[in-house]
């Protein structure tokens, strides 16, 4: 395995490829033991005297734009596992009230699809078509009806992967595929979508001249790295510059939602409150006599 200044890693990547009954159950206690600290030791201890838990969200701390929750951080309570669900079901709305998620449905690719044009992107969403899928179809060279369960997850790494930078390198690690066929997997995806190409060497091209990337809202991010005689961090600022423009202007989008969706509350004077917002997520407590017309009422604002 890869070493560290104090010697050999035990990183989780490292403990996955090794072949001993130890390696599974290191990483069985640190999941474990990374639930109770977080969640079960610490989220009884920020119960508020009216039986609650109150985050703080902070405004200009993410430079994307997002809101950050802190003490706690209620944004990521979390769900992948059967243990981490049983401590998400301790989030419950009081006696005669429901709650209510309202969530963006892979904004950041329709985002991308917006801001790159490229027409099979705006195709797929526009016809409400399968886009893991259909990337899946492209990357192994197959008809969409004979993409695999596992083609699609592959698909849906190397679909938001791009979102991120991600190279073959990286990619390679995460689907545990040859270098070799993660660059292949790149190649087909830029083929298939050859205004996101465009859009991700445009992108960076312009910050490279301005010295910034904006969202759709016109908020700025200024990036002097991209100038850099360092070449890690030269290539973490182009990164950043095209991500930025998608994940900030998701994140201006739900800002301006929440805005327009509180002020339509009002005027309508709905029992219903905005608790939480999870990135692209927002969670409401609502009395349920409201419930079809709060829904009528968040899905609208948060479309428009």
């Amino acid at each position: 395995g890869k070493r560290t200044k104090s010697g050999r890693s035990t990183d989780a990547e490292t403990l996955e490829q090794l072949k001993h009954p130890i390696a599974p159950a290191v990483i069985r206690y640190r999941e474990l033991s990374k639930l109770k600290s977080t969640y079960i030791d610490t989220l009884p201890t920020f119960v508020a005297p009216d039986h609650r838990i109150h985050t703080t969200f902070q405004q200009a701390v993410a430079a994307t734009g997002r809101l950050s929750s802190i003490d706690p951080n209620l944004q990521n309570i979390p769900i992948r596992t059967e243990l981490g669900r049983k401590i998400r079901g301790c989030f419950v709305a009081p006696q005669g009230r429901v709650l209510l998620c309202a969530d963006y449905s892979q904004i950041e690719l329709r985002l991308l699809a917006h801001l790159s044009g490229d027409p099979a992107l705006k195709e797929a969403y526009q016809k409400g078509l399968d886009i893991h899928a259909r990337t899946a179809a492209a990357l192994y060279g197959v008809a969409e009806d004979d993409v695999t369960s596992d083609m699609r997850r592959s698909a849906k790494v190397v679909n938001f992967g791009v979102l991120y930078g991600m190279g073959a390198h990286r990619l390679a690690g995460q689907l545990k595929i040859p270098y070799a066929e993660a660059k292949r997997f790149i190649e087909n995806y830029f083929a298939s979508y050859a205004r996101v190409d465009l859009f991700i060497k445009e992108t960076v091209e312009k910050a490279q001249r301005s010295g910034y990337v904006e969202t759709l809202a016109g908020r700025k991010r200024y990036l002097p790295d991209l100038h850099s005689d360092n070449r890690m961090m030269r290539e973490n600022a182009e990164r950043i510059a095209v991500n930025t423009p998608i994940q900030g202007s998701a994140a201006d989008l739900i800002k301006i939602a929440m805005i327009q969706i509180h002020h339509r509350l009002q005027r309508e004077k709905l029992s219903c409150d905005m608790l939480l917002q999870v990135h692209d997520e927002l969670v409401f407590e609502i009395e349920p006599d409201c419930l079809k017309e709060a829904s009528e009422i968040i899905r609208h604002e948060m479309e428009h």
